[in-house]
């Protein structure tokens, strides 16, 4: 008499192909992640309360602590603010500028920036850091 023995199935599920994809997606965002303002020049930015975001990218003015300006990361004077801001305005046909001003930035230098943008008919953003 031949006894057979009972073959149990067992389902399984492979991992190692899962791991895999894991990481190579945590890789993906971490690098997207990094670029996603690439138009940045790292300043510390003054702290305020959480307040709403902007989705588009529109045209980013930098100033640092030493009284340097930056258009989308290109040095401009401060003489030939104004009509690069107008032109660059148009270009791109949003009106709207993020200002970006260093955590110790003087007062005065910041007026003088938006009395330029209000002699242009611009929208400016003041940029800040949630704190």
């Amino acid at each position: 008499m031949a006894i057979k023995r009972k073959r149990r199935f067992h389902a399984g599920v492979e991992t190692s192909s899962m791991s895999d994809i894991m990481f190579f997606l945590l890789l993906f965002f971490l690098i997207i992640s990094t670029l996603a303002n690439p138009n940045v020049i790292k300043i510390p930015l003054p702290e305020s309360k959480p307040t709403d975001q902007t989705n588009k990218q529109h045209l980013t003015l930098s100033i640092t602590k030493e009284k340097q300006f930056f258009l989308d990361k290109e040095p401009v004077e401060f003489d030939q603010l104004g009509p690069k801001l107008k032109e660059l305005t148009t270009q791109r046909m949003d009106q709207t500028v993020v200002v970006r001003p260093a955590k110790d930035v003087e007062v005065q230098v910041l007026i003088d920036v938006l009395q330029v943008g209000l002699a242009n008919q611009l929208k400016f953003v003041i940029a800040t850091q949630p704190g």
